[in-house]
């Protein structure tokens, strides 16, 4: 198979002029412990064409598990491919950008900082783009893998203050994007008025993920606020469910 060459001058600079222009992205995220490295054609074959962004990344990925399905991946796409680490052993450099991803609705300090500081090593002197990212977990009606793992409690959909708040501290401590995530396979998606609360507060990127299901779904969160959202599950197996 023909290795694609790909373009990745700046993908934080793609992102932010595509909220400029108010032009929506879409993600799709793959779990490499899910993922057949067999079908990676097929399931590229089936992605709607408004896929912009290609993020891989799990709670309890391996580093080579990780590492196959980005080679994998970037062998068949030119999308930019982004890591979305709940490790810092998940970090390969064969990626194009990274989500450095500090869990700012959860006060244990590995996901806070201590993370952080294992995975520079991994990263400095390297050419993957890095984009501080503050990650905030949403109840999103179950006990999800990044809660399980994380051992930080998501904030309630409902204390929609305190979420604006701490959207609002992650960009004033110099985060690049705000994540508000419901998790992989989560019963409910973050609420359209709790996107829309932070949207207008926020001045940098917003990206919702977990929980969507339908285009319908999707519509209407993008109309709540996200410049991105993110979708995984809908798209295991080989299935597109969107």
């Amino acid at each position: 198979m023909e290795i694609i060459a790909h373009k990745t001058n700046s993908i934080y600079s793609g992102i932010l002029a595509a909220k400029k222009q108010n032009e929506k992205l879409f993600a799709v995220l793959i779990d490499p412990e899910d993922f057949d490295l067999e079908t990676t054609e097929e399931f590229f074959g089936q992605l709607p064409s408004s896929t912009t962004h290609i993020f891989i990344g799990g709670s309890t990925a391996s580093g080579l598990e990780t590492a196959q399905v980005v080679a994998a991946v970037k062998a068949i796409t030119a999308l930019p491919v982004i890591l979305f680490p709940g490790d810092y052993k998940q970090i390969t450099t064969q990626a194009d950008g990274i989500l450095f991803l500090s869990l700012i609705s959860g006060r244990n300090p590995e996901y806070l900082i201590e993370q952080q500081v294992k995975s520079v090593q991994k990263i400095k002197d390297t050419g993957i783009q890095i984009i501080p990212t503050g990650y905030i977990l949403i109840n999103g009606g179950n006990k999800t893998a990044v809660q399980e793992v994380s051992k930080t409690t998501p904030l309630e959909p409902k204390d929609i203050d305190t979420i604006v708040n701490t959207a609002l501290a992650g960009e004033y401590t110099g985060k690049k994007i705000i994540y508000l995530e419901a998790g992989s396979g989560a019963l409910n998606c973050v609420p359209y008025e709790v996107i829309a609360a932070v949207k207008k507060e926020i001045s940098i990127p917003l990206i919702v993920g977990g929980g969507i299901r339908s285009k319908s779904k999707m519509q209407e969160i993008y109309k709540a606020g996200a410049d991105m959202i993110v979708v995984g599950n809908a798209f295991e197996k080989g299935t597109n469910k969107i």
